[in-house]
């Protein structure tokens, strides 16, 4: 299928998340004109106040998208009784994209108005202009070519930094690229980053465009007001549809998932569970990336989702590591009620352990199947590893160390694109996952931990305990889900997904049906 036939095929869901992607970059650059050019008139005032806003400015662009958004979902700053800062979604997507548009804004305005000719203003001054008058009807205007082309740069950043907001649930077309990355499939990421790229530059020509009039002098096409309640009104309107947008309805039950297939398998299958057996309505919040998952349901954006025993112990605890699957458990479910107020429910029956894997023909070539016996070999081979395994206590040091590992070269990268570079002959080794699709499809071998380095990784479902108190059944519903995945069952789900093309939603309902599990849905009481 061509790039072309894949957006006649899902044109309808192409158009949601361009009108959404659009929405987010539409009202974060709205509300970032409205801060930053008063700011920046502002800072031509009390010039002393410029080094330091422009460096802070400058401090928010440093920061990654992800670590950002990790900070902005704990918040909770509400007006009017209404979130506006916190949790996941566009709300937080919209806060960040305009710390992200700020600074180019802030600059231009600051350096545009401090460039204006000092005669000017003294002429103005001298034929009894106010200091309103002045700013208005010779300052900005003849800044606003500049000030544009701070706002283009603006627009520009946040056509790209949105992609990111997929991460945290806000849509858009990130959704196409992560999952495109997800599945190793560049049809998926093309459909996401054509259009981005194209939005960018339809922004760029445009304000360019409009930046080329009031350097040319037209500026009676452009009156200097009209601009100015234009992007008013146009915030006011997107403000609104920003809070309706954001609303949740009550009575739903939302349910989280992390940005990996395996995840959103499991969110559906939780989804469809409690749908089936409850009647109750359940919102999906997938793709959250890192630990986003987690914040969000501390933060009550969510009310469940998947985590595994070892993750929750060592990196979300950062408790030392133990190798008993039932005392892992336990310490987890103890801790998560006394500091979280979550709830754990049953395992869902596999152990999503790391899988440390190579090329199956290297494998049978050179008779390897452990990574003890694969240790001889490591001096001559490049290892690729996704940034989680690098930076967790349970990751690479300790790994590296415990079987006396030194590889001819290290490369960290996106766990999903390691597969594809095992595959391609980029690296020899990486760390995935032992129930991932991924390795059957692309013939790889998992060498056993015989020295058992990894703790267990359990799959199990995770609740907030004010949400069972609200909705009772949901507990009875996740049961039926308890011991009811091996292994081999949660691999061979992966791989319909990331090898068969097929939907999540198609595969865990297939799933659900089989095991006897899906019905009708109960009228609600």
């Amino acid at each position: 299928m061509s790039l072309w036939e894949f957006f006649l095929h899902n044109q309808a869901e192409l158009l949601t998340l361009v009108l959404e992607h659009l929405f987010l970059v539409g009202v974060s650059t709205g509300i970032a004109v409205l801060i930053g050019v008063p700011l920046g008139i502002a800072l031509t005032r009390w010039p002393a106040l410029s080094k330091p806003v422009l460096g802070l400015a400058n401090i928010m662009q440093t920061i990654p998208s992800l670590a950002l958004f990790g900070f902005l979902i704990p918040l909770n700053v509400s007006l009017f009784h209404a979130r506006i800062i916190g949790g996941i979604g566009a709300r937080t997507a919209v806060v960040a994209l305009v710390l992200y548009a700020l600074l180019p804004i802030i600059r231009n305005t600051f350096t545009g108005i401090s460039g204006v000719d000092p005669a000017i203003r003294e002429a103005g001054l001298g034929m009894g202009m106010t200091g309103r008058q002045l700013l208005f009807q010779v300052e900005i205007p003849l800044s606003l070519g500049v000030i544009i082309a701070g706002i283009r740069v603006a627009t520009v950043i946040s056509v790209g930094t949105a992609t990111i907001a997929a991460a945290i649930d806000a849509g858009g077309l990130g959704r196409y690229i992560f999952r495109g990355l997800r599945m190793n499939d560049n049809m998926l990421i093309l459909a996401g980053a054509v259009p981005a790229a194209v939005m960018a530059l339809f922004a760029d020509l445009a304000l360019g465009w409009v930046e080329e009039l009031f350097a040319m002098g037209r500026r009676e096409k452009l009156k200097t007001r009209r601009v100015t309640w234009a992007f008013v009104t146009l915030s006011i309107i997107a403000g609104s549809v920003l809070a309706m947008y954001l609303s949740r309805p009550g009575g739903r039950v939302a349910v989280g998932a992390k940005d990996f297939t395996e995840q959103i398998i499991l969110g559906e299958l939780a989804a469809q569970v409690i749908e089936s057996k409850t009647g109750l309505p359940v919102e999906r919040r997938f793709d959250l990336g890192g630990n986003l998952a987690h914040e969000a349901l501390i933060a009550g954006e969510i009310d469940l989702y998947v985590e595994y025993t070892g993750t929750a112990l060592m990196a979300l605890l950062k408790e030392r590591p133990l190798t008993d699957p039932k005392e892992v458990y336990r310490r987890v479910r103890e801790a998560y009620a006394k500091k979280f107020a979550l709830e754990l429910a049953e395992p869902l029956g596999f152990n999503n352990t790391f899988a440390i894997l190579i090329r199956g023909e290297d494998a049978r070539r050179l008779k390897i199947k452990t990574v003890s016996e694969a240790a001889a070999f490591a001096p001559q081979w490049r290892a690729g590893f996704g940034q989680d395994f690098i930076s967790r206590p349970d990751g690479f040091a300790g790994f590296t160390k415990t079987y006396g590992l030194k590889f001819a070269e290290v490369r960290e990268m996106d766990l999903s694109l390691t597969y594809r570079a095992l595959a391609e002959r980029q690296v020899d080794l990486i760390a995935g996952n032992s129930t991932d699709g991924l390795i059957p499809r692309y013939d790889l071998f998992q060498l056993e931990d015989d020295r058992h380095y990894f703790p267990p990784y359990d799959a199990v479902p995770v609740v907030r305990q004010d949400t069972l108190k609200k909705y009772p059944k949901i507990r009875e519903a996740l049961q039926l889900l308890g011991r009811s995945l091996s292994v081999e069952e949660m691999r061979e789900l992966n791989f319909q997904v990331d090898g068969e093309r097929r939907s999540a939603r198609e595969v865990a309902e297939g799933f659900l049906k089989k095991k006897g599990v899906l019905t009708a849905p109960k009228p609600q009481s």
